[in-house]
């Protein structure tokens, strides 16, 4: 299963620590994590599923290289409208905290009929709220596997 953690590119300490915990518990479920690549929330998750030796898949908006943490880069040249290979991509999607660039990923993925679970995220009908990374996880494998 592939499970997108999507959120901004700048963030506080606490969604960057919620980010790396849920990067490690999606490694730790055996699970890919996809996201777009770059850094805050998205470097965060990749980090805690590098610790996890999970797999990280970074869908970029141009031609960078992106985190140091991906393991599979994707340079898509694409901009923001990458953000709707990232959902298309995955089969769950775990939103921490972001900005209108997060919130146009929840409005496609709930468009696309994918859950979608939130930690300090934006408060919309749709998005299961989450106490904690490990609720969102826990949460999010099960809806990705239950997809399958």
């Amino acid at each position: 299963m592939q499970i997108a953690v999507i959120g901004a590119s700048e963030c506080t300490p606490e969604e960057e620590a919620a980010a790396e915990t849920i990067g490690f518990l999606i490694a730790g479920n055996h699970e890919t994590l996809i996201c777009g690549g770059l850094g805050g929330v998205m470097e965060a998750a990749c980090r805690g599923a590098r610790k996890a030796s999970g797999r990280c898949v970074g869908i970029l908006p141009g031609v960078e290289d992106g985190n140091q943490f991906l393991d599979v880069v994707i340079r898509t040249n694409l901009g923001i409208a990458r953000n709707a290979v990232i959902i298309q991509s995955s089969d769950a999607v775990i939103a921490v905290g972001g900005a209108y660039g997060t919130l146009s990923e929840i409005g496609m993925a709930l468009k696309l009929k994918k859950p979608v679970f939130g930690v300090c995220t934006w408060n919309i009908p749709g998005v299961f709220r989450c106490q904690t990374p490990e609720e969102a996880v826990l949460m999010g494998v099960r809806a990705a596997r239950l997809s399958h």
